[in-house]
């Protein structure tokens, strides 16, 4: 099952409150879960905060769920900054 719609469907939400938090349509996110079309990283980055997740969980780089700690990330900004 793709990751994303087992994010969705584990919160009870329909496609169209993710397309409503990414500012979407539903057409548009259905094809995100469905992968016919690809996330944007801010888009990426939104639902991996809405989940409490890692970005890398959503593309099954990792199979652990739990977000990355949040000193790391800073870290890791300033480091690009």
């Amino acid at each position: 099952m793709n990751r994303l719609r087992e994010l969705r469907e584990d919160k009870d939400l329909y496609q169209k409150d993710l397309a409503k938090i990414l500012n979407v349509s539903q057409q548009q996110y259905s094809r995100c879960e469905t992968e016919v079309n690809q996330l944007s990283y801010d888009g990426l980055m939104t639902l991996a905060d809405f989940y409490e997740t890692s970005i890398d969980y959503i593309l099954y780089r990792t199979d652990q769920r739990a977000p990355y700690p949040k000193s790391i990330m800073i870290e890791r900004k300033k480091t690009y900054e």
